[in-house]
Protein backbone atom coordinates (compact mmCIF):
# COMPACT_ATOMS: atom_id res chain seq x y z
CA UNK A 1 0.00 0.00 0.00
CA UNK A 2 1.39 3.41 -1.00
CA UNK A 3 1.98 5.95 1.75
CA UNK A 4 -0.48 8.84 1.78
CA UNK A 5 0.43 12.45 2.45
CA UNK A 6 -0.96 12.05 5.96
CA UNK A 7 1.21 8.96 6.52
CA UNK A 8 4.28 10.89 5.43
CA UNK A 9 3.33 13.85 7.64
CA UNK A 10 2.89 11.46 10.55
CA UNK A 11 6.35 9.95 9.99
CA UNK A 12 7.97 13.39 9.66
CA UNK A 13 6.19 14.63 12.80
CA UNK A 14 7.25 11.55 14.78
CA UNK A 15 10.87 11.87 13.63
CA UNK A 16 10.83 15.58 14.54
CA UNK A 17 9.45 14.69 17.98
CA UNK A 18 12.25 12.15 18.31
CA UNK A 19 14.85 14.72 17.37
CA UNK A 20 13.25 17.19 19.77
CA UNK A 21 13.26 14.56 22.54
CA UNK A 22 16.93 13.76 21.92
CA UNK A 23 17.89 17.45 22.00
CA UNK A 24 15.89 17.93 25.21
CA UNK A 25 17.54 14.91 26.83
CA UNK A 26 21.03 16.07 25.87
CA UNK A 27 20.21 19.63 26.97
CA UNK A 28 18.93 18.41 30.33
CA UNK A 29 22.04 16.32 30.90
CA UNK A 30 24.30 19.23 29.94
CA UNK A 31 22.46 21.62 32.26
CA UNK A 32 22.72 19.02 35.00
CA UNK A 33 26.50 18.79 34.73
CA UNK A 34 27.35 22.40 33.78
CA UNK A 35 27.55 24.81 36.71
CA UNK A 36 25.06 27.72 36.77
CA UNK A 37 27.95 30.22 36.70
CA UNK A 38 29.19 28.62 33.47
CA UNK A 39 25.71 28.89 31.94
CA UNK A 40 25.65 32.60 32.86
CA UNK A 41 29.13 33.10 31.39
CA UNK A 42 28.13 31.37 28.17
CA UNK A 43 24.93 33.41 27.92
CA UNK A 44 26.87 36.62 28.45
CA UNK A 45 29.33 35.58 25.72
CA UNK A 46 26.43 34.98 23.31
CA UNK A 47 24.96 38.39 24.07
CA UNK A 48 28.25 40.27 23.83
CA UNK A 49 29.02 38.69 20.47
CA UNK A 50 25.96 40.55 19.21
CA UNK A 51 24.06 37.41 18.31
CA UNK A 52 20.95 38.95 19.87
CA UNK A 53 21.41 42.50 18.68
CA UNK A 54 23.26 45.16 20.65
CA UNK A 55 24.43 44.03 24.11
CA UNK A 56 22.40 46.85 25.65
CA UNK A 57 19.30 46.11 23.54
CA UNK A 58 15.94 44.89 24.82
CA UNK A 59 16.31 41.33 23.51
CA UNK A 60 19.76 40.96 25.04
CA UNK A 61 18.44 42.36 28.33
CA UNK A 62 15.56 39.86 28.42
CA UNK A 63 17.96 37.03 27.64
CA UNK A 64 20.35 38.06 30.42
CA UNK A 65 17.49 38.33 32.95
CA UNK A 66 16.15 34.91 31.93
CA UNK A 67 19.56 33.32 32.35
CA UNK A 68 20.02 35.02 35.73
CA UNK A 69 16.64 33.68 36.90
CA UNK A 70 17.56 30.24 35.58
CA UNK A 71 20.90 30.20 37.38
CA UNK A 72 19.77 31.73 40.67
CA UNK A 73 16.32 30.41 41.54
CA UNK A 74 14.20 27.26 41.32
CA UNK A 75 13.88 27.57 37.56
CA UNK A 76 17.07 25.58 37.08
CA UNK A 77 15.69 22.47 38.77
CA UNK A 78 12.39 22.88 36.91
CA UNK A 79 14.06 23.25 33.51
CA UNK A 80 16.40 20.31 34.03
CA UNK A 81 13.57 18.06 35.26
CA UNK A 82 11.32 19.17 32.41
CA UNK A 83 13.98 18.54 29.76
CA UNK A 84 14.99 15.14 31.10
CA UNK A 85 11.46 13.81 31.60
CA UNK A 86 10.11 15.29 28.40
CA UNK A 87 13.08 13.96 26.42
CA UNK A 88 12.86 10.41 27.78
CA UNK A 89 9.08 10.20 27.38
CA UNK A 90 9.23 11.52 23.82
CA UNK A 91 11.96 9.09 22.82
CA UNK A 92 10.08 6.09 24.26
CA UNK A 93 6.89 7.15 22.48
CA UNK A 94 8.68 7.83 19.19
CA UNK A 95 10.27 4.38 19.17
CA UNK A 96 6.89 2.79 19.90
CA UNK A 97 5.11 4.81 17.20
CA UNK A 98 7.76 4.11 14.57
CA UNK A 99 7.48 0.39 15.39
CA UNK A 100 3.68 0.72 15.16
CA UNK A 101 3.07 -0.62 18.66
CA UNK A 102 -0.69 -0.09 18.62
CA UNK A 103 -1.29 0.05 22.40
CA UNK A 104 1.14 2.98 22.60
CA UNK A 105 -0.86 5.26 20.27
CA UNK A 106 -3.46 6.19 22.92
CA UNK A 107 -0.64 6.55 25.45
CA UNK A 108 1.19 8.88 23.08
CA UNK A 109 -1.95 10.97 22.47
CA UNK A 110 -2.60 11.20 26.22
CA UNK A 111 1.03 12.08 27.03
CA UNK A 112 1.11 14.73 24.33
CA UNK A 113 -2.20 16.04 25.63
CA UNK A 114 -0.64 16.44 29.08
CA UNK A 115 2.36 18.16 27.51
CA UNK A 116 -0.02 20.54 25.72
CA UNK A 117 -1.82 21.33 28.97
CA UNK A 118 1.48 21.92 30.73
CA UNK A 119 2.89 24.01 27.86
CA UNK A 120 -0.23 26.18 27.74
CA UNK A 121 -0.14 26.73 31.52
CA UNK A 122 3.55 27.67 31.42
CA UNK A 123 3.00 29.84 28.34
CA UNK A 124 0.34 31.79 30.21
CA UNK A 125 2.53 32.08 33.32
CA UNK A 126 5.65 33.15 31.42
CA UNK A 127 3.96 34.82 28.43
CA UNK A 128 6.11 32.63 26.20
CA UNK A 129 5.10 32.53 22.53
CA UNK A 130 7.58 29.67 22.05
CA UNK A 131 5.70 27.43 24.49
CA UNK A 132 2.39 28.38 22.89
CA UNK A 133 3.83 27.42 19.49
CA UNK A 134 5.12 24.11 20.84
CA UNK A 135 1.68 23.40 22.29
CA UNK A 136 0.10 24.05 18.91
CA UNK A 137 2.61 21.74 17.23
CA UNK A 138 1.82 19.03 19.78
CA UNK A 139 -1.91 19.40 19.04
CA UNK A 140 -1.19 18.82 15.34
CA UNK A 141 0.87 15.76 16.21
CA UNK A 142 -1.93 14.43 18.46
CA UNK A 143 -4.32 14.70 15.51
CA UNK A 144 -1.87 12.79 13.30
CA UNK A 145 -1.32 10.12 15.98
CA UNK A 146 -5.06 9.60 16.42
CA UNK A 147 -5.60 9.42 12.65
CA UNK A 148 -2.78 6.90 12.23
CA UNK A 149 -4.12 4.82 15.14
CA UNK A 150 -7.59 4.70 13.59
CA UNK A 151 -6.13 3.61 10.27
CA UNK A 152 -4.10 0.85 11.96
CA UNK A 153 -7.19 -0.38 13.81
CA UNK A 154 -9.26 -0.41 10.63
CA UNK A 155 -6.57 -2.36 8.80
CA UNK A 156 -6.72 -5.10 11.45
CA UNK A 157 -10.53 -5.31 11.58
Amino acid sequence: MAATVTDRLFRVAVWLKGLDGAVQLVGGVLLLVVAPAEVSRLAHAVVTRDLLGPPTGALAGHFEVAVRHFAEDGSRAFVITYLLLHGVIKLVLVVALLRRVRPMYPVAAAALGLFVLFEVLRAVQTRSPLLAGLALLDVVIIVLVVKEYRELRQAVE
